[in-house]
């Protein structure tokens, strides 16, 4: 996408909190992984259209997206591949060998983007919505329950 710059969150910057709950309601969960994590923002201009963050979960073997949204008047365009493709890069710079993503039993685009981008699925974690979070979570008139969880393997 022409004019789009993706940048690391500055320290003592304040997360997109709206757009980071679009891929998840919970603040308590942000808040939970925000301070291990690095986060970083897609812009058009001055202002944020996009955000992903990167937490490791083991020594260089594993590093997962734990969150990723776009603003909805920019869904469709691209960004998701653009910020996945650059979240690979980031990953393979520091040396990891996977990157993960997790998103909900019911997030049909998001699975599909996510196949289409290489990543396979590793494992299912049941009823993760219903344990883990106090309100349901609805989306496509659905429920969301199960936790799906895919890996990419990163070509060094």
């Amino acid at each position: 996408m022409v004019g789009i710059t993706i940048r690391q969150l500055n320290k003592g910057e304040t997360p997109p909190y709206a757009l980071l709950e679009l891929a998840d309601p919970s603040r308590k969960m942000i808040d939970a992984y925000l301070p291990h994590s690095e986060t970083y923002l897609a812009e058009f201009g001055e202002k944020i259209i996009g955000v992903f963050v990167l937490s490791p979960l083991d020594q260089k073997e594993t590093i997962e997206i734990k969150n990723i949204a776009v603003l909805a008047e920019f869904q469709g365009k691209g960004l998701g591949k653009m910020m996945l493709r650059y979240a690979e890069e980031i990953s393979k710079k520091l040396g990891f060998a996977k990157l993960r993503i997790a998103t909900a039993n019911t997030s049909i685009a998001q699975l599909q983007l996510y196949l289409s981008q290489g990543f396979l699925l590793v494992d299912i974690i049941s009823d993760f919505f219903i344990k883990n979070y106090d309100d349901p979570i609805f989306e496509n008139g659905v429920q969301c329950r199960d936790l799906m969880v895919l890996e990419k393997e990163i070509q060094s």
